[in-house]
């Protein structure tokens, strides 16, 4: 199995967005995502865009693509990017039989490099939805510090549901 995590580019973006407007409501639902927040895509598409072409330290998004055998297979990104501080991490694999084999471990291990380096962080921030263990699982192998457990809405998509808020500083990655 060979995983590569690379930064998105614009043939990307419709593989990204069939993600998001192909996914059944009660996946989006265990991931807490509402079907109904979801922009129109040609707004998506334009957004994606934009974070593609933005000056580092402007981002407002800034995309990775996971690829497993040359194929694209997920994405992560951050949001709520403070340049030089902090960013909040959200993990994406695309297809179910991509899923619960390990390699979403592996491909947050790659990532990291790409967030603490090139957004400069001092910490990184994940809030996955409560009641999605996939991701919380994941987070915790690969060495995220569990903070606390809260209601919140997470993200322009989500509803108000209870998430569990992780973190890495840069001093942990380091030493990872």
């Amino acid at each position: 199995m060979n995983l590569k995590v690379r930064e998105i580019q614009e043939e990307d973006v419709n593989n990204l967005l069939d993600y998001w407007y192909t996914a059944n409501e009660n996946h989006l639902k265990k991931m807490g995502a509402d079907i109904q927040k979801l922009p129109k895509r040609e707004t998506f598409y334009n957004t994606l865009m934009n974070q593609i072409v933005a000056q580092i330290e402007k981002k407002q998004s800034y995309v990775l693509i996971w690829e497993e055998n040359g194929r694209s297979i997920g994405h992560t990104n951050a949001t709520n990017i403070v340049f030089k501080k902090e960013a909040f991490m959200h993990l994406h694999v695309w297809e179910t039989e991509n899923r619960k084999k390990g390699s979403g471990t592996l491909l947050v291990k790659k990532s990291l490099p790409f967030y603490f380096e090139k957004l400069q962080l001092e910490t990184l921030y994940c809030q996955p939805y409560a009641l999605n263990p996939a991701p919380n699982k994941t987070l915790q192998k690969v060495g995220f510090e569990f903070v606390k457990k809260y209601t919140t809405i997470p993200g322009a998509i989500n509803f108000e549901q209870e998430v569990k808020l992780w973190k890495m500083t840069k001093e942990r990655f380091l030493k990872l």
